[in-house]
């Protein structure tokens, strides 16, 4: 989380409240004891999510889930089963430096693509991989004119992503991913 001075500043603000009210709430008035509890029990809960605990455990009631979805899978239930490749953080601040940096990374891109519509429109990337197709490769292979716009490219490209899908009984792998990167190469998204 990107506030964390600010949660650490509130909760200590709240702890300092729950002493103060515990203490008028003792001396003066015992109904002060239940707004001191309420201001105790929301320190309580920021220290825990400051402390990486919270995200910790809900990670693993996620997994958990996760992981009996996969066995009843076979039996008809739903879900795509545990990541292996998952690792929940240890102390959160690893996780969230992540999802800082792919918050500016995307922001970045929004940008770029504003400048490049700014700059006369929606302009063609051409992507420089020796083993991608070339443009003149990729309409072929989508069955398009050269002229064609965005939409008509996205629409051919959906079409053909189902006759070749390797789900279908015609489909194949190979032509699968040939089609996404004939799409990949004329879109700019």
């Amino acid at each position: 989380m990107q506030y964390d001075g600010l949660t650490k500043g509130i909760a200590v603000v709240f702890g300092g409240l729950t002493v103060v009210l515990t203490a008028v709430g003792l001396v003066i008035n015992p109904a002060v004891l239940f707004l001191a509890l309420m201001f105790g029990v929301s320190t309580y809960f920021m220290y825990y999510h400051l402390s990486g605990k919270m995200a910790a455990s809900l990670y693993e009631r996620v997994e958990r889930q996760a992981a009996q979805n996969t066995g009843n899978a076979r039996r008809g239930g739903f879900g795509a089963g545990p990541r292996e490749e998952w690792e929940p953080p240890r102390d959160g601040r690893r996780a969230r430096r992540s999802r800082a940096s792919q918050g500016g990374q995307r922001r970045r891109q929004g940008r770029q693509r504003q400048r490049r519509q700014a700059a006369g429109g929606r302009q063609r990337r051409q992507r420089v991989q020796s083993s991608g197709p070339s443009p003149a490769e990729a309409y072929q292979r989508l069955g398009i004119e050269p002229d064609a716009d965005q939409g008509t490219i996205k629409r051919a490209y959906r079409e053909k992503v189902k006759e070749v899908h390797p789900d279908t009984d015609s489909g194949s792998e190979r032509e699968f991913k040939q089609v996404q990167a004939a799409y990949e190469t004329l879109t700019d998204d």
